[in-house]
């Protein structure tokens, strides 16, 4: 769906985008990860035709970025951090207002309401205006202009910054749905980690280059390693026990941290310990060390 190779975006000397090369697979769901200023909201851009490229090649829908810009705007919906509607108008006005840029029939627009209306429960609100809805509503509404004309592929810009965490949830039903049921390819960036978590494969950009991609899996193994927190019953006690067996380890508090090689490492350490032990628990990797631990080999 997205096919990107050595794109290079400049702005006077400085190198916002420095000869990147990735891609999206059709029915994916995308993540483009990366601190302020790494070059991800500019590649989002030329991606979206809003931007042109200094050089390289691009493919959205098998057409090619700058030759065939009507034909990607037409298989590409975007939702923007901040919405593009207008608030006198009612939901309803607003999604008709914004089918009718595209080239469908009255026939197509209404069906394609219809469906949109359906999909994201807005039969409640449609009839009212926009700058009446909670936050959650808007998003909704704003994922349903996006969606008005049927596009292939999906651009979300964090869509959830913002909501508080029940909307969130309900925002990413709709997003796994519309991959799901509907097959669209959903390219998305967002700075909440457990979100990423949930993606077919990411990308994670720093200073205008990627520097990680893959599976979640992938970039666990690489980049974390689980651990677990040993609570003992006698810290002194544990502490010796734990140094006598060469273990190492890091004191947080009452807390004691080990780094595993593997998860069911744990049962044995926690076996050999039972005597010194209160209780333990075993901690998984995460995304966000992922990316923590990326951008401080940046800093380091």
């Amino acid at each position: 769906m997205i096919e990107v190779k050595n794109l290079v975006k400049h702005y006077g000397k400085v190198q916002a985008v420095n000869d990147i090369s990735f891609h999206v697979r059709e029915g994916e769901l995308f993540a483009f990860l990366g601190t302020n200023g790494a070059g991800k909201s500019t590649t989002i851009e030329i991606l979206c035709t809003f931007l042109k490229k200094t050089s390289g090649t691009v493919k959205i829908a098998g057409h090619t970025l700058e030759k065939d810009n009507a034909a990607i705007r037409d298989n590409i919906g975007i939702v923007f951090q901040s919405s593009l509607l207008d608030e006198r108008l009612t939901v309803y006005e607003n999604i008709i207002t914004r089918g009718k840029l595209y080239t469908l029939t009255n026939q197509q627009l209404t069906e394609n309401y219809e469906f949109v209306k359906r999909f994201l429960s807005l039969a409640e609100i449609e009839k009212r205006p926009y700058k009446k809805l909670s936050g959650g509503q808007k998003r909704r509404v704003d994922i349903a202009r996006a969606l008005i004309h049927k596009p292939r592929l999906l651009f979300l810009d964090e869509p959830t910054t913002g909501l508080d965490p029940q909307t969130r949830a309900f925002v990413w039903s709709i997003v796994r749905r519309l991959q799901k049921e509907e097959g669209i390819t959903v390219f998305f960036t967002t700075h909440y980690m457990e979100e990423a978590a949930v993606a077919d494969r990411i990308a994670i950009m720093r200073k205008g280059k990627i520097v990680a991609e893959g599976t979640v899996q992938e970039l666990k193994a690489q980049y974390t390693s689980d651990y677990m927190l040993l609570y003992f019953k006698n810290t002194t006690q544990g502490e010796q026990w734990l140094t006598a067996q060469g273990y190492d380890f890091t004191r947080l508090g009452e807390t004691y941290r080990l780094p595993l090689n593997h998860t069911l490492e744990a049962t044995a350490i926690a076996l050999a310990a039972e005597a010194y032990l209160h209780s333990y628990e075993v901690i998984k990797g995460t995304m966000e060390d992922v990316f923590l631990h990326i951008n401080e080999e940046a800093i380091t």
